[in-house]
């Protein structure tokens, strides 16, 4: 069976006129699902990890370097083809989350490469237990196995929490049932639909309604939205039990001190770091949020702001459509303005079909960059509506898929780079897109109107992510009690949507059930914190370009190919920058009190 054809792009786009915006072409992974390719794969990935685990099961410790080489190019090569195929299945069911047939594709797949790789759990395992003389000395006889090193380092940092080999391949199995409560989010989420004034629309279409000019459109959608999530709040509160529940028998079995010791392990930083990230944004609360939503309140000439006003334009903001052109040409002069390398490295997502931008019926919300594998390239996906929002969402994608392109080099063990690093170039990408409008701004209104635009992102990367964190915080721990009712877990989100928000905002009743939508919380616990890491870091990033231009890009650039090689603070030592230092955060955040001290200026 061929892909059939999906809902015409430009059909779905609110009936505006947004351009020929681009589809996947996903024949570079695969023609077809029932291409022979995929077959020859498959075949190759049961006979590879059936070998590999009969050349090296329980002979780990006996390998000298070149032995031990040989093994991980193996194994390398095997993550690669079966990291080929999931990706295959995984974008095909993102395109269309409510067709059965590609839902099946997907779960077959999942399965099959579950049942291939169980065989190969004693790799990890075994290499844990080989001594620490002798994993040095490995790593220091070979200078080609020498540059994985820091992958392995990684792997044997979960060395405390590893559990035996039967019960991890037990684990490993069981990981499709996870994956099954994943799954019924996603369909859930993508099967949603709204009516407003009559009209049909799914979440996506719904959720920008929250951003348009008419403030009765918007109140519309914030209250059908809340319906809606009222109805199905059963589902979303079970989802979100299953899921932590599950997370904390792990956790308990693993001796895990914390439910986000994993993801700081995963992230390969510490958690003091996080910490005290967390702990300078809630501190700055008063000095973000609060102060810039109480302008914003003055400037909507209300005497008080509801959860519908929150991501309004301005009223002085021109309600105007951004044409898939123009927003490609925006981003693409800021990359190439910046350096024209990084212009050349995005240019094939627009012209070979690496972007899938239209807005579907049944096409998985929000926006993302994959990196598939790294003798392929990334896939961009976004909900392009032509809102300027949607161009800074294009700029942080294509970042992250400039990223991808540039790390793929480091090889399927090394490119992958931590979530704490992974928004470092989305984030920078925005900055770009973000200070060439500035610069361009025709006068005073347009530049208040653009920096205030760039202050909410903020404040939604920053802020609104941190308040996320202490949501999923207090979800787990709460959960660790007993099963919670979906009016548990709805007091646990305004728990800290008034804190994190400000004095300035009047949540209507139904807000409680916001946290439904939120797809981190089930497919990447504690993930969220990595956006406000990020964006610190590329406003301390780019503080350092502001001062020190001289050979920035090269640095730059530098950093981006390390991928997943290199700890945040090798990677960012050449720029003279610390994470581990509590007071970098303050500077990062100290760009966003500028960005508002300007806009009240403008005030006097």
């Amino acid at each position: 069976m061929t892909i059939r054809p999906v809902f015409d792009a430009n059909a779905s786009a609110g009936g505006k006129d947004l351009g020929d915006l681009p589809e996947w072409d996903l024949s570079d992974l695969y023609p077809s699902e029932d291409a022979p390719e995929l077959k020859r794969d498959l075949d190759w990935l049961e006979q590879a990890c059936a070998s590999f685990a009969e050349d090296y099961e329980g002979k780990i410790a006996d390998q000298d370097a070149a032995g031990f080489l040989e093994m991980v190019q193996r194994h390398e090569k095997i993550e690669g083809i079966a990291g080929r195929i999931m990706s295959f299945a995984g974008l095909r069911y993102y395109q269309l989350t409510t067709d059965s047939s590609r839902t099946k594709f997907l779960s077959d797949m999942q399965e099959k490469i579950t049942q291939y790789t169980t065989p190969l759990v004693f790799f990890t395992l075994e290499l844990n237990r080989v001594a620490d003389d002798a994993y040095n000395t490995l790593f220091t006889a070979n200078d080609e196995l020498a540059r994985y090193k820091p992958a392995f380092d990684r792997v044997r940092a979960m060395k405390p929490y590893q559990l035996s080999d039967e019960m991890e391949k037990f684990l490993h199995d069981m990981g499709v049932v996870g994956d099954a409560w994943e799954r019924l989010f996603d369909e859930t989420i993508a099967g949603l639909t709204f009516d407003i004034d009559g009209e049909e629309l799914n979440i996506e279409a719904t959720l920008n309604l929250l951003t348009e000019q008419d403030r009765d459109q918007r109140e519309k959608a914030a209250h059908e939205l809340a319906r809606v999530f009222g109805e199905n709040i059963r589902t979303f509160a079970r989802v979100h039990n299953t899921q932590a529940k599950e997370k904390e028998i792990m956790d308990r079995w693993r001796g895990m001190p914390t439910p986000q010791t994993g993801r700081h392990l995963s992230n390969d930083v510490e958690p003091e770091v996080v910490e005290a990230l967390r702990n300078a944004v809630v501190a700055a609360y008063p000095r973000l949020s609060h102060r810039y939503y109480e302008l914003k309140r003055k400037w909507l000439g209300l005497d008080v702001m509801q959860v519908w006003d929150r991501n309004a334009p301005l009223p002085m903001e021109s309600t105007r459509i951004v044409g898939w052109d123009e927003a490609r040409d925006m981003v693409m002069s800021a990359y190439g303005s910046f350096d024209p390398r990084m212009a050349d490295l995005a240019e094939p997502f627009f012209t070979k079909g690496w972007i899938d931008a239209g807005v579907k019926p049944g096409k998985a919300p929000g926006a993302f960059a994959h990196p598939t594998v790294t003798d392929v390239h990334p896939y961009v996906m976004l909900n392009y509506l032509g809102k300027p929002r949607d161009v800074m969402t294009l700029a942080h994608e294509l970042g992250h898929g400039v990223h991808q392109v540039l790390a793929a080099d480091q090889g399927e063990m090394l490119s992958s780079t931590p979530l704490t690093l992974a928004e470092t170039a989305s984030v920078f990408g925005e900055m770009l897109t973000f200070r060439q409008m500035l610069a361009s701004a025709k006068d005073q209104a347009e530049r208040k109107v653009l920096l205030a635009g760039k202050v909410e992102d903020m404040i939604n990367t920053v802020v609104r992510q941190i308040a996320f964190y202490d949501f999923e915080c207090k979800l787990h721990d709460a959960r660790r009690g007993g099963e919670l009712t979906p009016d548990d877990i709805n007091a646990l989100w305004m728990s800290v949507q008034a804190e994190s928000l400000g004095s300035a905002f009047e949540f209507m009743p139904g807000y409680e059930t916001f946290w439904a939508y939120i797809p981190h919380f089930v497919h990447s616990p504690f993930y969220v914190y990595a956006y406000a890491f990020g964006d610190g870091l590329v406003n301390a990033l780019y503080a350092n370009y502001e001062e020190n231009p001289e050979g920035f890009q090269d640095r730059y650039f530098d950093m981006l190919k390390a991928g997943g090689s290199k700890h945040h603070k090798a990677l960012l030592e050449p720029f003279g920058l610390d994470a581990t230092d509590p007071a970098f955060w303050d500077k990062g955040l100290s760009m966003i009190e500028g960005f508002i001290d300007e806009l009240e200026a403008m005030e006097d």
